[in-house]
């Protein structure tokens, strides 16, 4: 079987399981509810007088530094703790593929529960004539945001059998991500740092990046950002898991 067969394979395997279990569903519905409420109610959708998304897209990091980790806690950890990671190891696949195939799986579950929100943007065309390019750049955007966290995660789940523990590390790595370019704290910097740090530690932030996505601006350096937060944390993950094997 070939590299890729053997990553859709794992893929595959982690979307049965997630699917035979509340997990999935509980996420999607969890998800749906939050973003609802937060969209509608305090972000007010009807009160902007403006057909578009931005009480949208405005809370997705924030949802997705708590939702994200709760589905990307189970990728490593549960394996360790069932002591099904030798069994998965020992199979003719490499570390690689099992690590891609089961991001994969839990990005595709991330990818249903945005597709999900489709009828939000359905109530914008119906209400006035939004700029579909930037609702679509903030989707890009979004993914990506969520495909960053959910690598997080996976560092962090490959780290300890503890569930929680790796739920809580994750939780706060994505935080600093967050909040190194959330305005509060740049502004907080501003006072007693120079111009360049404050750029440079927002640079290295989700909210700067992101932010251009919901603008509808799609920039080739905000999605490199992105892809390179993913393959560092995938790297690391298979770092870690190399060491498990080896041990």
């Amino acid at each position: 079987m070939n590299s890729f067969g053997n990553i859709l394979t794992i893929a595959k395997r982690e979307l049965n399981g997630y699917f035979a279990s509340p997990v999935a569903y509980v996420f999607i519905v969890i998800f749906l509810l939050l973003i609802g409420f937060f969209t509608f109610m305090v972000g007010g959708f009807f009160d902007r007088g403006e057909a578009s998304l931005v009480s949208f897209f405005m809370w997705h990091p924030w949802l997705y530094l708590f939702l994200v980790p709760a589905v990307g806690m189970r990728l490593w950890s549960e394996e360790r703790r069932q002591g099904t990671i030798e069994l998965l190891l020992t199979m003719p696949i490499t570390a690689w593929q099992a690590i891609v195939g089961k991001f994969l799986a839990a990005w595709a579950i991330l990818a249903l529960s945005l597709l999900l929100t489709l009828p939000i943007v359905l109530t914008v065309r119906y209400l006035g004539s939004p700029d579909m390019g930037a609702i679509f750049c903030g989707y890009v955007g979004s993914l990506l945001l969520a495909g960053a966290c959910l690598s997080i995660s996976s560092m962090t789940s490959a780290m300890s059998r503890n569930q929680v523990v790796s739920f809580i590390v994750s939780v706060v790595a994505c935080l600093s991500l967050i909040l190194a370019g959330w305005p509060p704290v740049t502004k907080m910097l501003e006072q007693w740092a120079s111009p360049w740090l404050v750029e440079a530690v927002a640079a290295f932030s989700v909210m700067t990046h992101f932010d251009a996505f919901q603008r509808g601006v799609l920039d080739s350096k905000d999605f490199i950002f992105f892809v390179l937060v993913m393959a560092f944390s995938l790297f690391t993950t298979s770092v870690i898991i190399r060491g498990h094997r080896a041990g």
